[in-house]
């Protein structure tokens, strides 16, 4: 048995003959993660690091959470929050998505630690280190966990891509890119300038 460190965590590698068996981290694990200016996520018990978002990357997170927190609230739907909460999907399943929108139906699932299962919609936003990992692994993640609606957001390309869940997989819904002006789901009554999102 051969212990291995993730930054103050341990989990042990139990070798069967030539091929380690890994062990799966669990929340506890997650909870025992330094506070050191890294980005952590738990994937099926896996340990995914990525970097810390840039200024562009904050700015626009910033502005949609200010667009989406004052629909949200004034039309008293829920709640909308901005990383880094936890969002809790199984004990060996911890994402941080850039924001989060929990509808009053499921207000039960805000607590202090953070989301205790599939929130109502959550959004992505692409850099070049995350964007494999946000159209791949975790699409698939909140689609296997019931998340209703999942937005992609790709500055590069200044567009918002709108999926919801049917029958265990995501769908492309809607779209808005450049100056395009529209609702995406599930805010069918919030109309989204896009042009003004992008820095």
């Amino acid at each position: 048995m051969r212990a291995v460190d993730y930054h103050g965590v341990s989990a042990r590698l139990i070798h069967m003959g030539s091929a380690p068996i890994r062990v799966v981290l669990t929340y506890r694990d997650f909870e025992a993660l330094p506070a050191d200016g890294r980005h952590y996520e738990l994937h099926d018990g896996e340990l995914i690091v990525t970097a810390v978002p840039g200024v562009p990357h904050q700015r626009l997170v910033g502005g949609l959470f200010a667009l989406l927190r004052q629909h949200v609230q004034g039309n008293g739907l829920g709640e909308v929050f901005v990383s880094p909460i936890d969002c809790i999907l199984s004990d060996t399943t911890v994402v941080e998505p850039d924001l989060v929108f929990v509808e009053s139906a499921r207000s039960s699932l805000v607590s202090l630690r953070g989301i205790e299962g599939p929130p109502t919609l959550v959004i992505e936003i692409l850099s070049r280190s995350t964007a494999p990992i946000d159209r791949g692994a975790k699409l698939q993640l909140y689609a296997r966990y019931g998340v209703p609606h999942y937005w992609i957001v790709d500055p590069d390309e200044r567009r918002i891509e709108a999926y919801a869940l049917n029958e265990g997989a995501f769908h492309a819904v809607a779209r808005l890119s450049g100056a395009d002006r529209g609702s995406l789901p599930p805010f069918s009554e919030l109309v989204i300038a896009a042009d003004t999102l992008w820095p």
